[in-house]
């Protein structure tokens, strides 16, 4: 008796099958893949390939919305990176970081402290000391970390701390940390541990590069 195997096998090693028994095709029924009843393995086959091609074209407008998002995540950095540029005093360069994420990016909240260095207009509120623990912090990170909690040194720079669900810390070093940006955000899966920090990381060096400048 020869089962399923040997059928499945033969038909794959003869392609030609199909040609010379037509009739025998037509003739086999198969379960519908969703409510059982028989159907021509034709029409099966028919409906296999409808359901391969609406998977393809869900995966291609995903790809097309990320393209679209990524696209427009990009025209706000490179914004963002002229206006950096453009900043003559410190007092302008900490407005358009802090403007451009919250309109741009639409980040609620912003803190970002700066130690270490010797720059004029140091008597701003983004060079009050952090303290310690900040600066420690700083210093231990290789690149942007984004959780649901953060130290209590860090979350006393919010406002309506008590709301804050999520949180993005952005190291800002040269040989070493000089500073450090913090985001946070109402929403849990803003700053979610698993996001993707390459922006991040980008927005870190383009602080700190407009930092050496003054």
């Amino acid at each position: 008796m020869i089962d399923s195997e040997e059928v499945a096998r033969y038909l794959q090693e003869n392609p030609g099958f199909a040609e010379q028994y037509p009739d025998v095709l037509a003739s086999i029924y198969v379960p519908h893949p969703h409510d059982g009843r028989a159907i021509p393995i034709g029409e099966r086959q028919l409906i296999t390939l409808r359901e391969k091609n609406r998977l393809l074209e869900t995966k291609l407008r995903e790809l097309i919305k990320f393209g679209e998002e990524n696209d427009a995540i990009g025209e706000k950095m490179h914004r963002l990176s002229i206006g950096l540029l453009r900043a003559r005093s410190l007092e302008a360069l900490f407005y358009v970081l802090e403007n451009s994420l919250r309109e741009d990016f639409e980040v609620p909240h912003v803190a970002i402290r700066i130690w270490g260095v010797d720059a004029h207009g140091a008597d701003l509120p983004e060079f009050s000391s952090p303290g310690q623990g900040p600066v420690e912090i700083a210093e231990s990170l290789v690149q942007p970390h984004c959780g649901h909690h953060i130290a209590p040194e860090l979350l006393s720079w919010f406002e309506g701390r008590e709301h804050l669900r999520s949180f993005a810390l952005l190291p800002l070093k040269d040989e070493k940390a000089i500073g450090l940006l913090v985001l946070a955000s109402e929403d849990p899966q803003r700053f979610a541990p698993d996001i993707g920090t390459l922006y991040l990381k980008w927005l870190g060096e383009w602080v700190t590069a407009a930092l050496s400048r003054f």
